[in-house]
């Protein structure tokens, strides 16, 4: 029997603990089901090259799909997908990447459906096989991927005005530069254009499934108005999580207004107090990222260049897009969820 005092285990250190365990079982649930969409995704492809080569080398013209179309449902009557819309778009997507060896590579790691948003939506190769990472990387549904190319993930990523080159070693630095973007998009706030930070911090939590999405994977949130008392005295941050995959504290101080240098000493501040009273010598630097409603580059540049802390300056918008959808899921999609849009063959492609 062991005689080791149990020891005492922090709660942020627990729910970081706990996500990973998680997201480790979701991963492994899915595994099957990915396994199945990649030969799902080659066999659309290559339908789509016989349909592509019977063009270019017989000059077939577009009757061809209804027909085939037709005989394919009679020849498989228990499978979906043959629909004349869903032949069209087998044939789109294999000339989409009959040059692109790399893309061609990437599409059969995402559903077909995942494959039609970015068909539809990204035109550029480079960035459409952007997009398929992060939704492998993230585990991103249908509903999570469209939302992110409407808001423009692919060029505010990274964007953020920050000191992590010089503050944090490598690779750290490169993970933390780019998993901040500026500007952040709140389009699920409802707030008047006089808004406060204490109003917008009220409506981040009220919303805090959508804040979570819109900060990325990795964020285990701690708490607002974290209270730390130095010196006897009480300060409040704003917003406090805990980054997995970065393994530290990461504190987000609000502004409803533009960025000014005395908010960079005062992040400083947060961050050394931050570091003393509730890093643990395990984790890395605590890292500050403050959102503020504009930001003039130089002056957050000359506000960061001679601080000893992470620290980042990114912008904040709300109510961008024109639409959102009605239901995101940002976790990892379901067992049950893969299963039904493998077994349909994609609702997407049916008539």
């Amino acid at each position: 029997m062991s005689s080791k005092t149990p020891r005492f285990v922090p709660d942020e250190w627990y729910r970081a603990f706990l996500e990973e365990i998680k997201h480790n079982i979701q991963s492994a649930q899915i595994k099957a089901a990915v396994s199945v969409n990649r030969s799902l995704i080659e066999l659309y492809l290559s339908i789509g090259d016989a349909i592509l080569l019977k063009q270019d080398e017989e000059g077939w013209g577009k009757s061809v799909i209804e027909r085939l179309s037709q005989d394919l449902k009679k020849g498989f009557p228990n499978m979906k997908g043959f629909s004349p819309r869903n032949l069209w778009n087998m044939r789109r997507l294999s000339e989409s990447v009959r040059d692109e060896p790399i893309l061609q590579q990437v599409v059969a790691e995402i559903p077909w459906g995942h494959n039609l948003v970015l068909l539809n939506k990204i035109k550029e190769a480079s960035e459409r096989e952007w997009y398929i990472r992060k939704t492998i990387e993230n585990s991103w549904s249908r509903n999570v991927l469209t939302l992110q190319i409407e808001t423009n993930l692919y060029r505010r990523e990274g964007k953020a005005i920050a000191n992590f080159d010089r503050t944090l070693p490598a690779p750290q630095s490169d993970l933390a530069r780019e998993t901040f973007k500026s500007p952040y998009i709140f389009d699920f706030l409802n707030l008047g254009e006089e808004a406060h930070e204490r109003a917008v911090e009220k409506e981040l939590v009220k919303h805090i499934t959508s804040f979570l999405l819109e900060l990325g994977a990795g964020f285990a949130f701690v708490g607002n108005q974290y209270p730390l008392n130095v010196a006897g005295k009480d300060y409040f941050l704003d917003l406090l999580f805990y980054h997995l995959k970065l393994r530290c504290f990461v504190v987000i101080e609000l502004k409803a207004r533009e960025f000014t240098p005395e908010d960079a000493g005062k992040m400083n501040f947060y961050l050394s107090a931050v570091d003393d009273l509730l890093k643990h010598p395990a984790d890395n630097p605590s890292i500050g990222m403050i959102l503020c409603k504009s930001k003039a580059q130089v002056t957050a540049e000359y506000a960061l260049r001679d601080m000893n802390k992470p620290i980042g300056v990114a912008e904040w918008q709300a109510q961008i897009t024109k639409s959102l959808p009605e239901r995101l899921q940002t976790e990892l999609p379901t067992i049950e969820a893969l299963e039904a849009e493998l077994e349909a063959f994609s609702g997407e492609g049916e008539e």
